[in-house]
């Protein structure tokens, strides 16, 4: 099986993957991509790589049993696609803490807030391979705990029911 984990940055992917208790192996895509040099150059505005995805999907190959991690893992060849949501207001405020600009806070709560990444994830994915998780107000152990349910197939696929349009 491979499942991708993906959100707008700020959501916690990283931190709740890391928590997942699992026989799949993690892998952290935005570090490899910095490793492996699988980027076709540098967005200067945005302080970003450019990931060349089709350089990922030769590099992640055939690999099974894994869970990439990543706001880009939404668009590789995957059995499932796990979204993690948080509230604009309160994903802006975790990116700013850890840094990032204003303006690309701001951004990523707009993008959260419009559904880029769940649209992204259902129109690659299909409704019926994509498990959206509502982090927002979730600990971090208890996002892995629904990332686990979702592996053991003990979830039904649910996108659209969270909304953050209200931000807007």
């Amino acid at each position: 099986m491979r499942v991708a984990v993906t959100g707008t940055p700020g959501t916690g992917k990283t931190t709740a993957t890391d928590l997942v208790e699992s026989d799949l192996d993690v892998i952290h895509l935005n570090e490899v991509i910095k490793s492996e040099d699988l980027s076709l150059r540098e967005d200067a505005e945005r302080d970003t790589l450019v990931a060349d995805m089709d350089a990922v999907e030769e590099w992640l190959g055939d690999r099974d049993g894994v869970i990439v991690d990543s706001h880009l893992a939404h668009h590789l060849p995957v059995d499932k696609v796990v979204v993690l949501r948080c509230q604009p207001e309160e994903l802006e405020g975790r990116l700013t803490e850890r840094g990032e600009s204003e303006a690309k806070a701001e951004e990523n709560a707009e993008s959260e807030a419009l559904d880029i990444v769940l649209s992204e994830a259902v129109e690659n994915h299909g409704l019926e391979a994509v498990y959206e998780i509502d982090a927002t107000d979730r600990s971090p152990e208890a996002v892995a705990r629904e990332i686990e349910r979702v592996l053991a197939d003990e979830r039904e696929p649910s996108a659209g029911e969270v909304s953050f349009i209200d931000y807007l």
